[in-house]
């Protein structure tokens, strides 16, 4: 039996790279049916909302989606499409793993890790207050024990399940004195259910250090949500950029993976754009409908075609667009 999928197709150069994901997995065989709906700058511009209904019901209903990048207008009274589509579905996982690619420049060839931010609390709740008589504003970073429990088991859950050897809780302790003793508790309650994988933590300015100077020390992290988003950007570097790694936003009952890039308006429609990480993130969202075997083969067909430079797009220093380089992975599939 097939499974619906919501794909938002989202905006800019979206389109393009769910075309290569909804190529690649015919010509696998995958059996996923997609509804397509749509989010943001291109919903907006027909007259619908930034996050309309049809989409909502559409992941209510599928329980898992796969999302292109989306641009959320610049301007008075529009809150980002991703953090929302976050509040929205109590996605509190955002899982990024970051793993070298042979074939591809960078200054690590032994990197393995993934990063799980807290995705839903933190600087992120959008609790902002704003005084127009003294110009001042003011953001609350709220970090519940309930969200840091949950966020640490799953960082645990996922190292015992594949296998992974060690989990780093990264905080700032020592100055945000209660949301990191929150945060450092839940990982030393949790850690006791869990006696067979070491848990060490760091804080988050020596751990960007130390990242760039011994990434392989590195298993699975997890930590709150800005301090996530800036340590996934930073991993991503490691291994050669936001356009090579995958996404996914993940809760007890809803799933959305994701390209973690920009929308790149500027190369939009042009050929020019690297499906790399939404094809990634399609692999993991397999890997979650337990469709390993597709995951596998399409994971396995990536690798081939990464691994050399001249079936590589232009980003990575190579001479296809976006249709060749679909088309070499779908060669590469047997």
């Amino acid at each position: 039996m097939q499974k619906e999928v919501t794909l938002i197709t989202g905006d800019g150069i979206g389109p393009e790279i769910t075309v290569s994901v909804k190529k690649i997995f015919e010509a696998a065989g995958v059996p996923v049916a997609w509804e397509e709906v749509n989010a943001g700058m291109t919903a907006l511009e027909k007259g619908e909302e930034l996050i309309p209904q049809t989409l909502i019901e559409s992941v209510k209903r599928n329980k898992v989606a796969l999302k292109g990048p989306i641009t959320t207008p610049v301007g008075k009274g529009f809150k980002s499409v991703n953090v929302q589509l976050r509040h929205m579905f109590d996605l509190y996982q955002n899982i990024r793993p970051c793993k070298s690619t042979p074939g591809i420049n960078s200054k690590f060839d032994d990197v393995d890790t993934v990063l799980f931010r807290e995705n839903t609390e933190g600087l992120y709740a959008g609790l902002e207050l704003y005084d127009d008589r003294l110009e001042m504003a003011d953001s609350i970073a709220r970090v519940t024990k309930k969200g840091s429990l949950r966020i640490v088991r799953a960082a645990f859950e996922y190292a015992r399940n594949f296998d992974r050897k060690k989990v780093t809780l990264v905080h700032k302790a020592n100055i945000l004195k209660w949301i990191g003793k929150i945060f450092l508790d839940a990982g030393e309650e949790i850690s006791k259910e869990y006696p067979d994988i070491e848990m060490n933590d760091r804080i988050i300015d020596n751990m960007c250090m130390q990242l760039v100077l011994r990434p392989r020390d590195y298993d699975v992290i997890v930590t709150t949500n800005l301090f996530g988003d800036i340590l996934s950007d930073l991993c991503a570097g490691l291994v050669g950029g936001l356009g090579l790694v995958a996404g996914a936003n993940v809760g007890d009952e809803i799933a959305i993976f994701e390209a973690v890039h920009g929308s790149a308006p500027d190369i939009a429609g042009q050929n020019k754009a690297n499906p790399t990480a939404l094809i990634r993130s399609a692999i993991l969202m397999l890997k979650h409908l337990k469709m390993n075997n597709f995951a596998e083969q399409i994971d396995n067909a990536m690798n081939k075609t990464l691994a050399n430079p001249q079936h590589c797009t232009a980003d990575l220093g190579g001479p296809l667009g976006t249709t060749e380089f679909t088309q070499t992975v779908i060669d590469n599939l047997n």
